[in-house]
């Protein structure tokens, strides 16, 4: 054979491997996996499963609660060392540690902007709708003691004991303690800390980029239990509070869930439009978390797994450190909704019009007692408690008119808070041009390119 045609087809050959191994390689990246094996398929059908199970054998769907309550639990043991080891590396390996006052303060304008926006939607949409009228209850009739621990636990809801309590008693004691903020302030001093030293710094960051790979590997284990999580707290709520008690207060729940879909459609819609990305793409990328966080009624489950998926779609890790869970507490679109919706509830419930000073007074005084509210199922429930304590209009003993939905209540404001904390993320990252934008088109519409396997070139 001459060795001009030798040459060629030796050089086809190697193309056409070539084309093989990149067709191969793209399969591995793009195809889905088995629909069984798909996290969201998973904890969807455990949701299923729990209220069949908490509404067929109720006796059996209380006694599943220790299900869901382990595994919020395994999920809070790792958030501390999620947040400490993701902010401290992300600001230790910045050149200007400048930047991190301005990721901080540009955050907490924009948290500002927006929560006050979801009050004043809360507030309108209650004057609007009116969910409450019709219902005529004497407040004379209200059991003020089952909502007494509630109001018990809103009396520590202070502007200066929630400052003086993110201060940690040591450093050790932030971790161990798991508190949010205090754990965020130690990484932060830390991370500006190794920042400051330079190449001193540099085998400490070494080990401290290696424990947050391990650590990521954990959550990764973690979410293999999230079915179970969800199965058990999903079965207990079914059989502890019933489907029937939807009914009850089916106009507060619906007007709850419409106005907050809308909210994250619209408002945040249009500043995700604003920001290059699309909300419904956003929704897609974050399903896995979104239906752990209905299944187990706290978006504080999902932390991990959405600073992790945050820094994959582009968002630099310092940002994504400081803004998520600075969020947590200071982004809660989802509680602020439904403090002001609340309270204009109860108040057309019991027969009490409040006067434009009353709801001004209402919506200020949110604004400051709803910072500091953690992602954790009840927590909007206390903070509501801290707000009416202060608006001499509404008594706080009309909370006992929702207790009893509260729980399917605290679903949507969880679910809403994290969605919001994710779009902030990237909000903020382009603000500081810290976001890698053809990684973020590359994740969000990472479920397009799901297809079957590619044929292998012959």
């Amino acid at each position: 054979m001459p060795d001009g045609e030798s040459g060629s087809r030796a050089a086809l050959g190697g193309a056409l491997i070539e084309v093989d191994t990149a067709i191969a390689d793209d399969s591995a990246v793009s195809i889905a996996p088995p629909w069984h094996r798909r996290l969201y398929v998973r904890v969807l059908l455990a949701i299923v499963a729990g209220i069949i199970v908490g509404y067929l054998s109720p006796k059996v769907g209380s006694a599943l609660k220790p299900l869901g309550d382990a595994f919020v639990s395994l999920v809070k043991m790792v958030i501390a060392p999620v947040i400490f080891l993701t902010v401290t590396t992300g600001i230790g390996g910045m050149s200007d540690t400048r930047k991190v006052g301005s990721v901080f303060g540009k955050a907490l304008a924009y948290f500002l902007v927006v929560s006050t926006l979801a009050l004043v939607i809360g507030l309108v949409v209650g004057n609007v709708v009116h969910p409450g009228s019709g219902l005529h209850i004497n407040p004379a009739t209200l059991d003020a003691s089952t909502v007494a621990k509630y109001a018990s636990a809103a009396k520590d809801q202070t502007i200066i004991g929630f400052l003086a309590h993110i201060i940690p008693k040591t450093l050790i004691s932030a971790l161990a303690d798991g508190e949010i903020l205090q754990v965020l302030l130690v990484a932060i001093l830390i991370g500006l800390a190794l920042s400051m030293a330079g190449t001193k710094s540099a085998p400490l960051l070494t080990v401290l980029n290696s424990a947050t790979s391990v650590v990521f590997k954990l959550v990764h284990l973690l979410m293999e239990l999230a079915p179970l999580g969800a199965f058990g707290a999903m079965a207990y709520v079914i059989a502890v509070f019933g489907i029937g008690t939807l009914a009850n207060l089916a106009a507060l729940v619906v007007t709850f869930y419409l106005t907050s879909i809308l909210f994250v459609l619209v408002i945040l819609g249009m500043v995700a439009r604003m920001a290059g990305f699309s909300i419904l793409k956003m929704l897609a990328y974050l399903k896995d978390e979104l239906w752990l966080t209905l299944g187990t009624s706290s978006s504080e489950a999902a932390l991990p797994a959405l600073m992790e998926k945050m820094e994959s779609a582009g968002c630099r890790k310092d940002v994504v450190g400081l803004v998520i869970p600075t969020g947590y507490s200071f982004n809660l679109a989802g509680t602020n909704i439904y403090m002001t919706l609340a309270a204009t509830f109860i108040a057309q419930a019991l027969g009490i019009q409040l006067s434009m000073s009353d709801q001004i007074l209402l919506v200020s005084v949110a604004m400051i007692s709803s910072k500091g509210a953690a992602g954790v199922t009840g927590a909007g429930f206390i903070i509501l408690a801290a707000t009416l304590s202060v608006v001499p209009s509404i008594p706080i003993a009309g909370m006992a008119l929702i207790l009893g939905v509260d729980r399917f209540l605290s679903e949507c404001r969880a679910l809403t808070n994290l969605i919001g904390n994710a779009v902030a993320t990237v909000v903020i990252a382009r603000w500081e041009h810290a976001l890698d934008e053809s990684a973020l088109a590359e994740a969000l519409d990472r479920t397009k390119r799901m297809r079957k396997p590619a044929q292998h070139v012959a």
